[in-house]
This record gives C-alpha cells, sequence and structure tokens, in this order.
C-alpha cells in the first residue's frame, strides 16, 4: 500500500483538492486499494475547518466530493507514517521539513515535480483563480499516479 500525504497551508484549499482528486483517480483506475491518501496543514490556522467553499465547488463540478473533511496539522510521526508527503509550494516545503525534522528517508517532494513544469501549485488563496489550481492539481496528481505505477512495473 502507497501512503501519501498531500500538504498546504492551511489544508482548506490545494491540499484536500489534491487528495479529492487524486483518490478520485486511483478509484478510477481500479487501484484504489493500493492507496492511503491524506491532507493536512503546515499551520495552525484552519484546523478543524471544512474544505474552502471554492475549492469545495471546484471539485464538485468534476464529480468530486469532499464531505467530512476537516483541515488537520502535519505532525512528525507522519513522516514515518506516510510514504510521500507532497507539498503544494515551496514555503511548505520548507516548513514540512522544519516540522518532519528533514527528509532522511527522501519522502518529501512538490507535487508540480511530477510534471513536465515543476514549480508551484497555483494559490487560490490569493487570487480567486480555482481553475488554475485544478489543472496544476489535477497534472501533478495524474503525474505522481503515473510515476508510482511506473516503479511498481
Amino acid at each position: 500500500m502507497t501512503r501519501i500525504l498531500f500538504i498546504c497551508h492551511g489544508n482548506i484549499c490545494r491540499s484536500p483538492m489534491a487528495e479529492f482528486v487524486m483518490k478520485d483517480l486511483v478509484k478510477k483506475a481500479g487501484v484504489e486499494a493500493q492507496f492511503h491518501i491524506e491532507s493536512a496543514a503546515t499551520s495552525t490556522e484552519e484546523i478543524g475547518n471544512p474544505v474552502y467553499p471554492p475549492a469545495r465547488r471546484k471539485l464538485a463540478e468534476h464529480g468530486i466530493d469532499c464531505a467530512g473533511k476537516r483541515a488537520r496539522q502535519l505532525k512528525n510521526s507522519d513522516y514515518d507514517a506516510f510514504d510521500l508527503l507532497v507539498g503544494m509550494d515551496r514555503a511548505n516545503l520548507r516548513n514540512m521539513h522544519r516540522i518532519c525534522g528533514g527528509d532522511f528517508a527522501e519522502k518529501l517532494h512538490l507535487l508540480m515535480d511530477y510534471t513536465d513544469h515543476p514549480g508551484d501549485v497555483a494559490d487560490p488563496w490569493y487570487t480567486d483563480d480555482f481553475e488554475t489550481t485544478w489543472r496544476d492539481v489535477l497534472a501533478g496528481c495524474q503525474g505522481l499516479l503515473r510515476t508510482i505505477r511506473e516503479e511498481r512495473l
């Protein structure tokens, strides 16, 4: 089983979008039993809050439900509990290193590194552009799933 934790600043926009997009992709591929997928925040600002309404609407536009998701914070113990910890941007990655105490097993990555245009996932919190974030998250999750499946062959 591959255990993936997606991470952003507040765990109400980008990382839950990635969590539920990835869950949808593995379900459609018929491999959902081979995965455990969650998301978390590097900050405490939104802990316990549901997915931000515009992010929830963007997922719903694509037939993806995220009901029941509540923001939680990344913990040091998550490093051992997950195979991959995937951040949405470089600031997240820096905070992931700090919270996890480094990356001795090379588990910390950026989602867009699994695409042909590495960098940061667009942050809709400041732009209100959830379409660009959707495209980034979808491309990143598709690339991540492709990479995982290729490594298993």
